[in-house]
Parts: C-alpha cells; sequence; structure tokens
C-alpha cells in the first residue's frame, strides 16, 4: 500500500489523465519561419459514405472525452493535416497523414524511445507490472505554441 501512496501521481485518477507524461512536454518547431509552405495546408481528402459515418463516429467521441475542439471560424489556421479513416476486419481508425508536416518538422535530440527499445529496457527488468504495449497509449503534453500546428481537417470540419 505505501508503493501507491508513494507513486499516486503516476496512476490515473478523477482529476489525472489516464497515460499522461508529465516532465516532457513536447515542443514542436518547424524548419520554416513565418511563411508556412503550401504543402502545409492541405484539404480535406473525399470521402465515402461509410468513412464518413465513422468519422463522424470517432470525432464525437474524442470531443466527448474533451481530447478535441471543432475551429470556428475566425481562428487562426496556418498549418492543417488532413485525416483518413483506415479499416481492418470492419473496424475503423482515424489515421493523419503528418507526411508533409514531417518534412518541415525539426527533430528532437532526444526523442521520445521507441516501442522496441521501451520493450527490450521492459525484458531487463527485474519486476513488471502488467503492461499492453499494443493497446496501450501514452498522451503527451504539448506546449501552448505548437498546439496551432496540429490542426487536423477531415471532411466534417477543422478540429485541435
Amino acid at each position: 500500500m505505501n508503493v501507491f501512496h508513494t507513486y499516486k501521481n503516476t496512476f490515473a485518477s478523477d482529476n489525472e489523465t489516464l497515460g499522461a507524461i508529465k516532465g516532457h512536454e513536447v515542443d514542436i518547431t518547424l524548419s520554416l519561419k513565418r511563411t508556412y509552405h503550401l504543402l502545409l495546408v492541405r484539404p480535406a481528402y473525399p470521402e465515402i459514405p461509410r468513412a464518413r459515418e465513422a468519422f463522424k463516429k470517432h470525432i464525437q467521441e474524442l470531443i466527448e472525452l474533451d481530447l478535441l475542439r471543432k475551429l470556428g471560424h475566425n481562428e487562426d489556421v496556418k498549418v492543417t493535416t488532413p485525416v483518413i479513416i483506415s479499416w481492418n476486419n470492419d473496424k475503423s481508425t482515424m489515421v493523419g497523414d503528418f507526411r508533409a508536416f514531417n518534412t518541415y518538422k525539426v527533430t528532437e535530440r532526444y526523442s521520445i524511445p521507441i516501442r522496441q527499445e521501451t520493450l527490450t529496457q521492459l525484458s531487463k527488468a527485474k519486476y513488471k507490472a502488467s503492461i499492453d504495449a499494443l493497446k496501450g497509449f501514452l498522451q503527451n503534453f504539448l506546449m501552448p505554441k505548437p498546439k496551432r500546428l496540429l490542426r487536423i481537417i477531415t471532411c466534417c470540419g477543422i478540429y485541435a
């Protein structure tokens, strides 16, 4: 029980988000100054009706979880990333097309470790808690400035 009390900030609670990484706030910088390249202002990809319904469902779920919000017409949008629906065994997943964005993003010197590195480190551990590397998720907190660079665009509108 002492371990739970000592490391209580590690676990999710009513006030804390599940999987939130604190102490490593992500700062995104682009190799461009002020004038953004036209490739960074992308239109939404055309969607079939089945994908449009899946978009509405996914977006509504993310809005209810307070992870996404629709942008108003008066908000400044300089960068948009198109999102598509990927289907696997009749289950839909929203996938962002960040290829153009990654072309102009400056890579961090100390990036977050990839899954293989994490699993290698876990294999050497003496004690382990339960972990589901395939189904788990992490939330990275963003610094205020890069939030304007992560706007997604769908057939349903622009979201942040």
